[in-house]
């Protein structure tokens, strides 16, 4: 049997001493986690609400390498089979002890329709416990990214997940809950004592974690959910917040001329774009019956040409973002400059595509964007709106809160209508295209709500998911890039730029997907 070394990589270290006293840190951000089961929803916020409670065989580290943290090390004893040795000594908060049974359980509960998690770990066929401390991966072939996907699939305690009614993650899209949307038991280095949704939440240090707290001072962290951007900055120029990681680019420099307060930036891993229902007979808010106009692609391809990104970085972003040509952000695979190089903004072009494809009048719809979850969501979207009007586009805005835009984009509003055009946006957390096309192009992808379908596409999706030469798959994920972008699939707007705001005597690492590890957090 093939064998790979073994991979023991010690957990990275932040050279701070904690002081004597301890200290509590207020935590702000435009929306909440929509849930505290780590499963329900594939989420950015719920994400760094889980990550600081829950923890996972790997993690990423604070620049984003794979680190072991419930898994101590790890081999491959055959292309499909992966062996796991678990970490000794780990207590969940509720003070029983962890097991190779937990981990098993955790992934394929995380493997198992109604999970958000389904799509990402695919490929995984079998979690099983050899023994106390062992576990055993059995994936559909070689998978050469297993271990970036497994940072996002974080460890349940089986004996509490099955206790309390949640042997299997709850329907979040269909509006279902559970026990475990609003209680947790993690192995982290926080524990939550207090929740009260969209409010407050307050994590205490877990004073039995296994890990080492001397990289860290702060005993308490109370995330206090401010979707107004304005009232944001006012309460952490106010001191009524110590830090936030969604600062109003408006407000940046603002917060830097304070002599109290600093900012840190970074490039973010996170495209925002438009997608358009192209699949569908007809579209829900059109004015235009019996056909769909984005079903032509010379029609997609007007939208494109009609948006004038440079405008909305200079005058929406205040110069803090990236025009985009491609849906995933720099660093990722399979990313290159060449493909991220936009296409004019030519409104003229524009209209005469929509002429060629017969809508010489334009057609009318509505738009669906969050107004809480990405940095001026709503105002972009009105920016847009305004240029889709010079091509005699109409677009009807329709703005809601994050927990409503994603349902309805995944699930359709309460009469069933799906989203005809919608904002996402997207990070990956892999660092990998497969990621992207897994949920946004593949056939079945829970995320491709546009409704493309390409068999090739679903071919090479499967294949790069399995291939391990890096060089057959890096042309299956070119090839897969060039058929999607020449087909307009998705409208890409730019790359975010993390902006996070804090006291001055208050230091969280930044971190290019914009999520928080308090676990290196100081207050001094």
């Amino acid at each position: 049997m093939k064998k790979l070394a073994k991979l023991i990589t010690p957990l990275l270290m932040i050279g701070v001493i904690a002081p004597i006293n301890a200290a509590t840190l207020k935590w702000s951000m435009p929306g909440d986690s929509l849930t505290l089961d780590p499963h329900a929803q594939n989420e950015g916020p719920t994400h760094m609400v889980s990550r600081q409670v829950y923890e996972g065989l790997v993690t990423p580290g604070i620049n984003m390498e794979i680190l072991p943290q419930l898994a101590e090390s790890w081999e491959t004893t055959a292309d499909d089979t992966w062996i796991f040795n678990i970490r000794k000594g780990v207590k969940f908060h509720d003070g029983s002890s962890l097991t190779a049974s937990d981990i098993a359980f955790s992934i394929n509960r995380a493997k198992t329709a109604p999970s958000d998690m389904v799509d990402l770990i695919k490929s995984i066929k079998s979690a099983s416990a050899i023994d106390d401390h062992t576990v055993q991966i059995k994936t559909d072939g070689p998978n050469p990214i297993l271990l970036n996907q497994l940072t996002q699939i974080f460890v349940m305690s089986e004996a509490w997940a099955k206790a309390n009614g949640c042997e299997v993650s709850y329907n979040w899209d269909a509006g279902e809950t559970s026990y475990c949307a609003s209680n947790s038991n993690g192995s982290g280095p926080f524990k939550i004592t207090f929740r009260e949704q969209d409010v407050r939440t307050v994590f205490e240090k877990n004073t039995d974690w296994w890990g080492d707290d001397s990289t860290f001072n702060v005993d308490k962290v109370e995330l206090l959910p401010i979707k107004n951007d304005a009232t944001r900055v006012a309460a952490l120029l106010s001191g009524e917040i110590d830090y936030t990681n969604v600062v109003p680019v408006q407000d940046i420099a603002r917060i830097k001329s304070s002599s109290s307060h600093d900012v840190k930036m970074t490039p973010q891993n996170r495209t925002i774009f438009f997608g358009m229902d192209q699949g569908s007979a007809e579209l829900n808010s059109s004015n235009i019956k019996g056909k769909n106009p984005f079903a032509d692609k010379r029609v997609r391809l007007a939208m494109y040409h009609a948006l004038d990104m440079d405008a909305i970085k200079d005058k929406v972003m205040r110069g803090q973002s990236v025009p985009a040509g491609i849906i995933t952000a720099p660093g990722v695979n399979g990313h290159t400059a060449e493909r991220d190089q936009r296409m004019p903004y030519d409104p003229e072009m524009s209209k005469k595509l929509l002429a060629e494809a017969g809508y010489p009048d334009g057609f009318e719809l509505t738009l669906d964007c969050p107004n809480d979850r990405y940095i001026n969501d709503e105002a972009i979207c009105v920016a847009a709106i305004g240029m889709f009007a010079k091509i005699g586009v109409k677009v009807n805005l329709d703005a809601k809160t994050k927990s409503q835009h994603f349902s309805e984009v995944k699930e359709g509003d309460a009469n069933g209508m799906t989203s005809d055009m919608y904002m996402l946006g997207w990070g990956v957390p892999t660092f990998d295209s497969h990621y992207v096309y897994s949920y946004l192009f593949d056939s079945a992808g829970s995320w491709n709500k546009v409704n493309f379908s390409n068999a090739r596409v679903d071919e090479l999706v499967a294949a790069m998911g399995v291939e391990t030469d890096l060089d057959k798959r890096n042309a299956m994920i070119a090839e897969a890039w060039d058929i999607t972008q020449d087909d307009v699939t998705y409208l890409p707007l730019h790359h975010q730029v993390v902006n996070q705001a804090s006291k001055g005597n208050v230091d969280v690492p930044i971190r290019m997907n914009n999520e928080p590890l308090f676990r290196f957090a100081n207050v001094n």
